[in-house]
This record gives structure tokens, sequence and C-alpha cells, in this order.
């Protein structure tokens, strides 16, 4: 005799019972001062927080409490209102940032790579730990998200025996940029070694990578290979913040392959320059070019270009052909995603390694920032704007692979599972 086979119906089919929660844990990001320490992700003042306020926004809305410490003044414009905010920056060395910024500007190589760590990054690490340490003590959070420049929030962390995740808000590091320098790559770790044993950490890791899990704001398509990383490495892809309204004369956009001109870089004679060169390439091809600068940096612009001081990046992301910039990583990755290819300049820190990347991925070309000339910029935008043509469909690869790697949801689950 055959039994009766019963099906029992899910959770979710029965109207009787509840669908069951995560229960709530509370989640605390730590980011170094906005805009004063960005060398090392090479990022415009609000990208160090976008891709965390976008996994914040996530788990706020599954039930989770967020709270956030850093720098109060720079951190709190850009962070969505009445989020809880501990300040965590030492008077003394907050005074000291923007001229310790400006020293940084003015250095290149491995001159900056030393200031980066021996003059900001470290001491920021000392001046951060107190106010992380208080946070944690009156927030009591279950885990503690660190920025990868933050470097006092996995020491906080580890004292005090709470699951911390890195929060890479570019890929560099994941191709190990140093290589060819072993002394400076070693003298680096010793560095971020030095910190911990300050604090009574003896027992020392990279801080820059997390043991329990690291969030990477990228994907295999843009970094290559990803399968020897360790398990607890999470390749979630970009998450793009909230847009900010802009107007912008849509009309003026005649039909012709349009092209993106922008750069991270600070304002100066060689990003007036580099624009003034791109200007010139362009003129005579049968595109339109979108530069984003200040309009006096271009008083006399080609016919074919339109010059803007801020653009509405998504939307126009949306309509371009092709994007020109210095290989700041949230623009590569906002224009891949898109399955736009670049045109990269790359000019310092890790702007030449994610030029590298793009290249790699077959999704651009680069070209040089400071000595560029306006045929070789002319014939490097031609190749990227063949229809049809290979870095197209290897941008679109990469978008694909962007868009199936999770985002903030994925970077949410990841983080639920260290609680």
């Amino acid at each position: 005799m055959n039994a009766r086979r019963v099906r029992v119906p899910s959770l979710l089919e029965d109207p009787g019972i509840r669908r069951v929660r995560t229960p709530e844990r509370r989640f605390l990001f730590a980011v170094p001062p906005l805009g004063a320490v960005t060398a090392n992700s090479n990022v415009t003042a609000n990208s160090n927080v976008t891709a965390n306020n976008a996994v914040a926004a996530e788990l706020t809305r599954r039930g989770h409490k967020v709270a956030w410490t850093g720098h109060r003044a720079s951190l709190e414009p850009r962070i969505r209102p009445g989020s809880r905010l501990y300040s965590a920056v030492e008077e003394d060395f907050e005074r000291r940032l923007h001229g310790l910024h400006g020293d940084w500007l003015n250095l290149r190589g491995l001159a900056a790579l030393r200031f980066l760590w021996e003059d900001l990054l470290v001491p920021l690490g000392h001046a951060m730990l107190p106010g992380v340490e208080k946070a944690i003590d009156r927030f009591r959070p279950d885990v503690v998200i660190a920025d990868q420049l933050a470097l006092a929030a996995p020491v906080a962390a580890r004292r005090r025996e709470i699951p911390w995740a890195t929060s890479a808000t570019t890929s560099a590091e994941f191709t190990r940029p140093l290589a060819a320098f072993p002394r400076v790559e070693e003298w680096v770790r010793e560095r971020i070694a030095d910190l911990q044993l300050d604090h009574g950490v003896d027992d020392l890791l990279d801080l820059r990578f997390s043991d329990h899990l690291v969030l990477v704001f990228s994907a295999a398509g843009l970094i290559g290979d990803t399968s020897f990383f360790p398990g607890h490495f999470a390749f979630v892809g970009p998450v793009p913040g909230r847009p900010a309204p802009r107007a912008f004369p849509w009309d003026d956009l005649d039909g012709r392959p349009a092209v993106l001109v922008t750069l991270a870089a600070p304002d100066g004679p060689g990003r007036d320059r580099f624009f003034r060169v791109a200007a010139e390439a362009v003129r005579g091809l049968d595109v339109q070019a979108v530069v984003e600068t200040d309009p006096g940096a271009l008083p006399d612009p080609p016919p074919n270009v339109l010059v803007r001081e801020q653009v509405p990046r998504h939307k126009l992301l949306e309509r371009v052909s092709a994007v020109v910039c210095d290989g700041a990583h949230d623009t590569v990755c906002a224009s891949l995603a898109q399955g736009v290819p670049l045109v990269v300049a790359p000019l310092r820190d890790d702007q030449p390694v994610i030029a590298g990347q793009v290249e790699a991925a077959g999704a651009g070309v680069s070209v040089r920032h400071a000595r560029t000339r306006a045929d070789e910029l002319r014939t490097a935008l031609t190749t990227v704007l063949t229809e049809d043509g290979p870095h197209r469909a290897a941008a679109e690869r990469v978008a694909a692979d962007m868009a199936s790697a999770g985002g903030a949801a994925e970077a949410a689950d990841r983080l639920e599972k260290l609680t």
C-alpha cells in the first residue's frame, strides 16, 4: 500500500503563520574625514559614504538600527537626516586636517604614499580611536563596518571583541598595486602593525582587510579573476547613490554620439589644461561633448562642446557613448554599470591602477594626463566610440557582471550573517 504524500504549506503560504524576520541588530559605520583624507580611495567627498549610505538604508529597511561615527562636519550633510552620529576626530588633529590635505596634494608618487600613511592615515587612526570606542560603548553595535581608511574602527572593534567588516570603496587594493615595490608594500604593513601595537593589539592583522567580511563595491568584471579570494571577500558591485536633482539642457543634445568629460582632480592649472585639450580633441568630430567644469575654464569652447559646472551624472550616463575621466573609481564604475566605454587619463594614487583594470577588462584605453595632446586624445576617443567595437562589448560585459553582483542587498545579507 502506497503511503499518502501530504504537502505541508510553507510559512509564506499559510496565512495563519507570520513570516519569520531577522532579529533586530545594530550596525555602526565608521568613515574618515570626507574631502580631507581621500587619497588612497581616489574619490570625491561624497563617495566614501555613498555605498555605505545605501547599505545602511537597506539595513534600516529590514528593521535594524544604524549609527555613524566620524568627522561630524563633513559626514552629517551626507547621511540621511536624523541619523545617529558620533563624533570621532580629536580637535587638535581636526584643526590640522585642511593643511595636511593641502600638503599631500603637492606630492606625487612614493612621496605622496609615504605622507599618506606616515602623516595622515596612521595619525588619523590614533586621533579617531577614542571617539570610535566611545561610539561603540554608547551604541553597543553587533557589527562595526569600517571604511578602508578608517583604521581606528577595526582597532576599536578588536579591542572590544566585536565582529567588523571592511568597506572598500575602491578596487585598487585588490590587485596588489605595490607588488612591484615589495619593500614599500612591507613598509605600509609595518605602519599598520605599529598602530595596533600602540593600542595593545598584538594579534596583528592588515586592518585594510577584515578577517570577518570584506565588502568590495566593485565586481570581478573590472577587477579580474576573484576566484582565489577567501569566501569572506564579497564583491557586491557598485552601489549608486541617490542622484541630486540638477538642471540640464537636454534639448541641446542633438542626437550625435555624446561624450562626458569629467575629472575628480582638484581645481588647478593641470585640470584646466586637460579640459582645453579635451575640447580641442573633439573639435570637428561628429560627436557632442559635455564637459563638467567651471565655464570660466573653457570660455570659448568649440560648437560641439557643452560646458556645465555640474551635470546630472546618472541620467547623463544613460545617454552618452563614451566617458573621459581621470580614473576616479566611482566615475569608472558608474560608467561601466551603464555599459559605457572609457578613456582614462590617470593622474595619481590609485588612478593608474583603476586605468589598468579598465584596459585589462577591454572596456577602454588610457592616455597620459599631464602630457596628453589633442591628437592622442582624439585617437583614443574614436577608438572607444567605434560602433559594435570591442571596447563597447567589453563594457557591456562588465555592466552585466556588476548588475548580477547583488549591490546593497547582498552587502546587507552578508552583514546580517555576522551577527
